[in-house]
């Protein structure tokens, strides 16, 4: 977690680019994701060359002898007026070129510069004034990212931003519901991690973060006390998953998006948590390309799929893969997303994904279809219905999280009515206590009890439909046309109302009255 003198210096930088006259709030994240980036990769060519005196062996460098003037310990300390054509002209070059098959060594080998290059090929600087990149320069410098511990927080703090500028929004679900989805499938680290519409990452992250709490021990945990809030504050060093360190850094994660300037945050969104070698990739996943691109990613691959896929509307059945329209015939991209997930999990392979609510109760021949074809050809094993202010202020909508797995057949079904998730649900979301925890505020918030319903889940006790959770057999969910609404199921308990009779409220008008006029009297009396 970072304090508030550390959320100061992240505003004062978001203030300096917006007057400087960059006001895209992507186009200003992308930025100052440059910026950290560039400093990280001093910090770890320092910490190479100390590894290497130590130890007499060559160093890893991503900068070679004619580059050293491109490090940022080099570049911070030259004038504004320098400053502008050394990092525009050849230190972006010397960045997109870091995932060339040209260059040896350093920060990839040869299997992953094709993915460097992916996102990083046409990087460029924006700032055009001379002394906005110094004074961004000097704000990151003064960041500390050379402590593990906080760099990720800082980055998510920077990616909250994209709620508070108000447009962009859609790209970021709410930290503590993503926790919650992570929760109900905890991810194990010797599993494959996807997200279909990966965004800014937040899944992914959210993934490894809830590895690093899971995997590290009690003695290894830095406790760092509580912030101002009375939140306790831990370092996790992740030591239980040191058998498993080559596979989370090269092949856990794996993210596709169709814009490139996400694609680059999220890139160094992973690398700032610790992820030094994600597979992040430029792709529709919906699209006729994405099998012939990506063969081994596009069916029977992954154990583990979060996401919150786009609700665009329509597509054109001629850019929707095939294998894909033979599930479900329909334009909708909610429910393409479903079926592509199910194409792309492994037999048994597991996903909690963010539908809006009328995949649950559309009564249209592919709504149907696909409801269908979850329950009866795969397990769908949860439906946890969200408040409809969950995603403002930049959306309304009502939503809930499908938890499934790909194969076998359905025999209940896991119902949760979440009424409340620790923030107002007005535009504000104004949170409910600053005591937090990672499913957020300690206050007024049904996530904790989601987590600990869903693994005390038990079909013989949560019987009773008038609670907040219960469970449904498949019968009855086939005898409703497949409808997975909450209502459909849940029942409403009715209390009676009990009221005085009218006689006994109009005698106390009366008496109400009377004594008003005995008042009127009297004040009549002393006007006399």
């Amino acid at each position: 977690m970072i304090t508030g003198p550390l959320k100061n210096d992240i505003d004062k930088l978001w203030e300096a680019f917006w007057t400087g006259g960059i006001t895209n709030p992507l186009t200003v994240i992308e930025q100052i994701s440059f910026l950290m980036f560039l400093r990280l990769l001093d910090i770890n060519e320092t910490r190479n060359e100390k590894q290497a005196r130590r130890t007499g062996k060559a160093a890893k460098s991503v900068f070679g002898p004619s580059e050293q003037d491109l490090r940022w310990s080099h570049f911070k300390q030259l004038s504004a007026e320098a400053k502008l054509p050394l990092v525009r002209d050849r230190v972006f070059k010397h960045l997109r070129e870091l995932g060339t098959t040209e260059r040896q060594g350093g920060l990839f080998d040869d299997a992953r510069r094709s993915t460097w290059q992916e996102y990083m090929a046409d990087a460029q600087m924006m700032i055009q004034r001379p002394s906005l990149l110094s004074q961004a320069i000097d704000m990151v410098d003064a960041l500390p990212l050379d402590r593990g511990d906080t760099k990720g927080d800082l980055y998510e703090y920077v990616l909250s931003q994209l709620k508070t500028a108000g447009i962009n929004g859609q790209f970021r679900t709410p930290r503590h519901v993503i926790r919650l989805m992570v929760e109900l499938l905890a991810p194990r680290p010797d599993e494959t991690i996807a997200d279909p519409a990966c965004g800014t990452s937040g899944f992914l992250v959210g993934a490894m973060q809830y590895l690093l709490e899971k995997h590290t021990s009690v003695e290894s945990r830095v406790d760092l006390g509580a912030d101002e809030h009375g939140n306790p504050q831990y370092i996790y060093g992740g030591d239980g998953l040191e058998p498993y360190r080559d596979h989370i850094q090269n092949r856990m994660f794996h993210g596709f998006d169709f814009d490139v300037t996400m694609l680059r945050i999220a890139a160094m969104n992973l690398m700032l948590h610790g992820v030094e070698n994600p597979e992040i990739h430029y792709r529709d996943t919906l699209s006729n390309s994405f099998p012939e691109k990506f063969p081994q990613y596009a069916e029977d691959y992954f154990d583990v799929i979060l996401a919150n896929p786009p609700f665009k509307g329509s597509l054109d059945y001629a850019d929707v893969h095939g294998s894909l329209l033979r599930k479900v015939k329909t334009k909708k991209t909610e429910l393409l997303f479903i079926a592509l997930i199910l194409r792309m999990l492994k037999k048994g392979g597991r996903s909690a994904t963010i539908v809006p609510d009328g995949v649950l109760f559309g009564s249209s021949t592919a709504h149907v279809a696909l409801r269908q074809h979850l329950i009866d050809e795969n397990q769908l094993e949860a439906v946890i219905s969200l408040p409809s202010g969950v995603f403002k202020p930049y959306a309304g909508v009502s939503t809930a999280i499908l938890v499934f797995s790909k194969g076998g057949r359905t025999e209940n079904v896991f119902f949760y009515d979440v009424q409340r998730d620790g923030y107002s649900l007005d535009d504000k979301r104004t949170p409910a206590s600053e005591r937090t925890g990672p499913l957020g505020p300690l206050k007024d918030n049904d996530l904790p009890a989601v987590v600990a319903a869903w693994a005390g889940r038990d079909a013989s006790t949560l019987t009773d439909r008038a609670a907040p959770c219960f469970m449904v057999p498949r019968a009855d969910i086939e005898g409703n046309k497949y409808d997975l609404s909450i209502n459909r199921y849940k029942r409403v308990v009715r209390v009676a109302q009990v009221h005085e009779d009218p006689r006994v409220i109009l005698g106390r008008i009366r008496a109400i009255e009377s004594d008003i006029l005995v008042s009127l009297d009297e004040l009549d009396g002393m006007l006399r």
